[in-house]
């Protein structure tokens, strides 16, 4: 990092982190009844309480100043005012347009953009729509029951997770997913499907993604073997999500079921675009709609709340302070809410992918830890998996919990025990177990000494666990809205105080390129002789088990 003030706010946060790591939270809760409402935030309907976390009011101070020192309110302005900061691309990453549905002008290039965001998103919320209430049909005039989203990486896991999540809202019109170029994927759906009243949706910007045009090819072939080859009723069977009109036709996709989106649109923030399509048929256009508001009252809260009281600012310096003061090289996302079970994975995707950099805007190498490794899955199922790793394990894993206060399902005795376990997992990743506690505990139930001297130091819990808590009332399109752009903002946040470029993924392209070759071996005679040993003989067993 080349700003002196950054470098002695870094210093400062290491030596306090020294200082401050001698403490426990147990004696910090003990010392600050107030320590709840000093470290917590509401907005709309969310909650964030970070009090269960291993800071005080200089922690918070030098960590807002790491981010002034950043120029973090300059870069959020860039960001929503157009500006390329996606610079090795030169692309501009206005994701937060598409859900701007103030009216209120976003300007690229001179241009406001949201005229013809507008344009796309009226088309494809028109087009849901037709496909929810019937009105679209087959070519032999029944109606569309079943939508095939295909498409990989963002087309596919954000629509997913999005679908998973606000499965209460779904409507008659059921929703599948391919992605895999594993042809069990697209085999295993096609078999239970029926081609008369099937819709396939290919979600590629380019539409040459070999992993997508592999399952659309597939399942063209699969309709076109049905309907004795007839392309004028394929065209009422697939629709497009792509930039690329001419392949798009070729493909044999009538013109009016193109859906157009912009290269400032990156494929992990995509599922605020016409990528969404899938979701608007799944729940409804007005429902897509409610998400995208949701979406843009946290933009709005993130752009224009002092970072004191910003909730992905909040977030952000908390994941800085852990992996590059306390060495976390993880991080965990546990929802406790079985309609989140594709959250975790979704994450994975916009923060790894985002902040898995090792070079620095300025070309320089980082010296530094970025991107932390993501990772989860719903509670109470992760108690009986990898709790035991976070509560005694050798590694400090901090970890956000999510939750819904409200039960959905009616059954209000079994979600009382779902949150029970929810409250007291952060209350025992904060507290531990002490000496003492085990000692009288054991006591108590009339354990000898010697048992108890051989038990005792395997039930003793270290505590000082940092957690975060986000509660909400119920997962509503709205609310669902507002939780991925509290994390999207706060991996911008991140990204900018690391000084990475958070909008390319580069590393992306090196497989795709020597899988590309690859192929080509694989239609070659004789040995192949042009890779490293491992790979040149790997490749010549997998083609002599062909064979």
């Amino acid at each position: 990092m080349k700003n002196s003030l950054k470098n002695e706010i870094w210093k400062e946060l290491s030596e306090h982190k020294n200082k401050i790591e001698i403490r426990s939270m147990r004696d910090m809760f003990a010392a600050e009844s107030e320590r709840f409402e000093k470290y917590s935030i509401f907005f709309e309907d969310l909650l964030l309480d970070y009090s269960k976390n291993l800071i005080n009011d200089k922690t918070l101070g030098l960590l807002i100043n790491l981010a002034k020192h950043s120029d973090l309110k300059e870069n959020i302005e860039a960001m929503f005012t157009g500006e390329k900061i996606n610079f090795t691309e030169k692309r501009a990453v206005l994701h937060t347009a598409l859900r701007n549905l103030s009216g209120n002008s976003v300007s690229f290039e001179g241009k406001d953009v949201m005229p013809d965001i507008k344009i796309e998103l009226d088309k494809a919320m028109e087009f849901a729509d037709s496909l929810r209430n019937g009105i679209h049909k087959g070519f032999t005039g029944k109606a569309i029951t079943d939508v095939v989203n295909i498409g990989i990486g963002g087309s596919h896991l954000g629509p997913e997770m999005v679908c998973t999540a606000l499965a209460p809202y779904t409507g008659d019109v059921k929703v599948h997913f391919v992605s895999n170029v594993d042809p069990t994927d697209i085999n295993d759906k096609l078999k239970s499907l029926n081609p008369e009243t099937t819709l396939f949706l290919i979600a590629s910007k380019t539409f040459t993604t070999q992993e997508t045009m592999a399952n659309a090819e597939k399942s063209r072939q699969w309709f076109l073997s049905y309907s004795d080859n007839d392309e004028a009723a394929l065209a009422k069977h697939f629709a497009a999500l792509s930039t690329n009109i001419e392949a798009c036709i070729k493909f044999g996709i009538a013109n009016d079921r193109i859906f157009g989106f912009w290269d400032w649109v990156g494929g992990r923030y995509s599922l605020w675009s016409v990528i969404g399509l899938s979701i608007a048929v799944s729940i409804g256009s007005d429902n897509f709609l409610k998400m995208l508001d949701g979406a843009n009252k946290m933009d709005e809260h993130f752009r224009h709340t002092p970072f004191e009281q910003n909730i992905p600012v909040i977030l952000a310096l908390l994941g800085i302070w852990y992996a590059n003061f306390w060495q976390a090289s993880t991080y965990a996302i546990i929802p406790y809410d079985q309609n989140l079970l594709k959250f975790t994975e979704f994450l994975q995707q916009l923060d790894m992918e985002s902040n898995g950099k090792r070079i620095t805007k300025n070309g320089s190498i980082v010296d530094y830890t970025t991107g932390p490794v993501i990772w989860g899955t719903i509670g109470t199922n992760s108690q009986h998996s990898f709790f035991q790793l976070i509560h005694q394990g050798t590694q400090l894993i901090p970890a956000d919990f999510i939750a819904g206060t409200d039960c959905r399902s009616g059954d209000k005795s079994q979600h009382d025990i779902l949150m029970s376990n929810f409250f007291a997992q952060t209350e025992a990743l904060m507290k531990g177990k002490t000496e003492d506690e085990v000692r009288d505990e054991l006591e108590a139930a009339g354990m000898n000494n010697q048992d108890i001297e051989s038990l005792l130091p395997h039930k003793i819990f270290p505590g000082n666990k940092p957690t975060n808590t986000i509660l909400y009332q119920s997962l509503t399109p709205e609310t669902l809205g507002m939780l991925i752009a509290m994390y999207e903002h706060k991996v911008f946040v991140q990204g900018i105080i690391w000084e990475l470029n958070s909008f390319d993924q580069w590393g992306v392209e090196l497989g795709k390129q020597l899988a590309k070759g690859i192929l080509e071996d694989f239609a070659k005679s004789g040995e192949i002789t042009g890779h490293d040993s491992s790979t040149n003989a790997l490749i010549n067993y997998y083609k002599s088990s062909k064979s």
